[in-house]
């Protein structure tokens, strides 16, 4: 069986330190291998060797009433590793949205500075420019 780390170390720095946040707590951690076990096809077929076993070797009668509870309880554990998958990636697309909206605060605080750097060299060009003009007497030249 494969239980492989999914897509390995995300590139964006806010994901891999929610990632590492992620993986110090125990839970999550066997929360995640279980839900990338019970989205893989090795699940599919523990399944389907599982029942062909179970069905094949009288384990019980038909209707087989412990095999359906088996599957029941199963599925409603998985239903809830389901939803925890999905807080999981909404906490990620949160990260990315916080990280996003930080960098368009910066982005507009530099614009900001240059704006006003650029203000101030035109302030300082116009000064200049008259006090050429003071100092020649006549616009363009001495």
């Amino acid at each position: 069986m494969s239980l492989r780390t999914g897509l390995g170390e995300p590139n964006n720095p806010a994901l891999r330190q929610h990632a590492k946040e992620r993986r110090a707590k125990v839970e999550n951690r066997i929360a995640d291998v279980i839900t990338r076990f019970a989205g893989s096809m090795d699940f599919v077929y523990v399944h389907i060797v599982w029942f062909v076993l179970w069905i094949s070797i009288p384990v019980e009668r038909y209707p087989f009433g412990l095999l359906t509870m088996i599957v029941s309880l199963e599925s409603i554990f998985l239903s809830t590793f389901i939803l925890i998958s999905q807080n999981r990636a909404d906490e990620r697309r949160q990260v990315l949205a916080d990280e996003q909206w930080d960098l368009v605060k910066a982005r507009d605080t530099q614009i900001e500075t240059m704006l006003s750097s650029t203000e101030e060299i035109l302030r300082l060009a116009r000064s200049t420019h008259e006090l050429t003009l003071s100092h020649t007497g006549t616009p363009g030249g001495p």
